[in-house]
């Protein structure tokens, strides 16, 4: 079976690395076509801590792929004056506290509140705690206990990191192709793509196309016309403005998010610079006047041109139609305040694998290749359900405010909600419940999180907490603010830490 990758970047090599590493180089032929004259967006900086099960998955030492992505650890995101100006917080990697009674903590921290010796709920998260003092460490997940209760993401250079797996997936056997797609073939019977020329002549055929071509979804919409649904009524942000800096002291370990009056301000710290960025509605805020805000709010001395980035939030109609899967921004895009891009990346990858078409008769061990119509309807469903699951947790940040300092909030103030999202803020809102699912790339600490954090107080409590008494709560409490202050002071200084694990 030969399959055919059409783009680099993230998204390339990391499909390509994931199915190299899957299958047999016998059996599944791999060949990606890219061109160095074709520029990747490149910003995908920060992540979730998936990314590190996907590295683990194909076997890349840590050590060794933080040094050449230029890397460094990430305990979470802090946003500044989301919810009110003035107001911060950070949402982590990991739960606030410990379960009592199978009940999760935040509820009893509700019924408390109002003791002042509970103390703020960011204070029974070792992840927040640590990024707060600018430290960090491995945790140590086989003790079950709160200073180990966590994880950790990282912030690198997505180019390097491109780079990175390029090189890993060619010596699995991935064939590279410099070139240009200039046209695609399609057949007439199937609808399924067929052939794809280059612009140097060269003909490619595959059973398999993946697109990975960026904004302009070069198979699945120019060719195939999968159809695009527009998101911008609930995320009207609808450009960019990127540029790296100079770092500075100290090395922080987490992603910065500073909202604006018309968007919102990225600052990534990596080894040898500051990513930074402005997200912005250009309905609300001229180009002059983002790139003005960015500019003025950069750490160093930039190191580059700013770049502009324009895009319409939303998804593919299909991210799987006919011999075609989009994979990465050619299957849709919604803005980076959460780091989902590349594990958007990661879940289109792991989706396909689980439901991989046959390419072998297992009773003849012959060469065959079938597509089956459940595989893409359920591939389908799933990746549905992640980008709109992801969706409304970012319109959850701009819709949980206070804030009318400008026409952009105001807009937020009198939006119509996507009723998944209004069904969830209901719930939390009666007594603090969080629905929970299978598919989704957050879970209910990171709801509980951006809640609180914007200042979301339910009306009422789970009533099982009743019986417990705040004696009791404020005892138990006291027990995990110690465990994580023992944490802190046997963890090291980030930059320290950095030094010594990846000399």
């Amino acid at each position: 079976m030969h399959l055919c990758i059409v783009g680099g970047g993230s998204a390339g090599w990391m499909t390509a690395a994931a199915l190299a590493k899957k299958f047999s180089r016998k059996k599944l032929q791999i060949t990606l076509i890219e061109s160095d004259e074709i520029g990747t967006v490149g910003v995908g900086e920060a992540t979730l801590p998936h990314i590190r099960f996907f590295n683990q998955t194909l076997g890349i030492d840590e050590r060794d792929f933080m040094r050449k992505t230029q890397a460094t650890f990430k305990l979470g995101i802090e946003f500044i004056d989301w919810g009110a100006k003035g107001n911060r917080y950070i949402h982590p990697f990991g739960d606030f506290g410990d379960k009592i009674n199978s009940i999760d903590f935040y509820q009893y921290w509700l019924l408390a509140n109002k003791d002042k010796n509970i103390g703020r709920l960011d204070q029974y998260a070792f992840g927040i705690s640590a990024a707060m003092a600018n430290k960090f460490s491995i945790p140590q997940v086989e003790l079950h206990d709160l200073k180990n209760a966590f994880g950790y993401a990282y912030q690198f250079d997505s180019n390097l990191y491109a780079q990175y797996l390029r090189e890993f997936s060619c010596n699995l056997g991935v064939n590279r192709i410099e070139g240009k797609v200039v046209n695609t073939k399609l057949n007439k019977n199937t609808g399924d793509i067929s052939e794809l020329s280059l612009n140097n002549g060269t003909r490619v055929n595959a059973n398999l196309f993946i697109d990975c071509s960026g904004f302009r979804g070069l198979l699945i919409e120019q060719a195939l016309q999968s159809g695009y649904q527009d998101w911008s009524t609930w995320l009207p942000c609808d450009r960019a403005i990127a540029v790296p800096c100079e770092g500075t002291a100290p090395l922080t370990p987490y992603t910065r998010s500073t909202a604006k009056e018309a968007g919102w301000i990225w600052r990534i710290p990596l080894q040898h610079r500051t990513g930074n960025g402005h997200v912005y509605c250009s309905q609300f805020l001229s180009d002059d006047q983002a790139q003005h805000s960015l500019m003025e709010q950069l750490d160093g001395k930039a190191l580059a041109e700013p770049r502009q980035l324009r895009f319409t939030t939303g998804r593919r109609n299909h991210f799987w139609k006919n011999n075609v899967v989009a994979i990465g921004l050619s299957a849709g895009f919604l803005e980076p305040l959460e780091s989902t891009s590349i594990h958007l990346i990661q879940e289109g990858i792991t989706k396909l694998i689980e439901l991989f078409p046959a390419f072998e008769d297992q009773q003849t061990q012959s060469s065959t290749f079938t597509i089956n119509e459940l595989d893409i309807k359920e591939y389908n469903a799933q990746m549905s359900l992640e980008y709109e699951r992801i969706r409304d947790f970012l319109l959850l940040h701009y819709v949980a405010n206070d804030r009318d300092d400008s026409p952009m909030w105001a807009y937020f103030k009198n939006m119509a909600l996507p009723d998944s999202l209004q069904e969830k803020l209901d719930l939390w809102m009666h007594r603090g419940y969080i629905q929970r699912y299978q598919i989704g790339a957050f879970l209910p600490p990171s709801w509980v999180a951006v809640m609180l954090g914007q200042n979301l107080v339910p009306h009422d409590v789970d009533p099982r907490v009743l019986a417990f008494g705040t004696d009791n709560i404020r005892t138990r409490a006291y027990a995990m603010r110690e465990d994580i202050k023992l944490g802190l002071d046997q963890a090291e200084e980030h930059q320290a830490f950095l030094d010594h694990y990846l000399a």
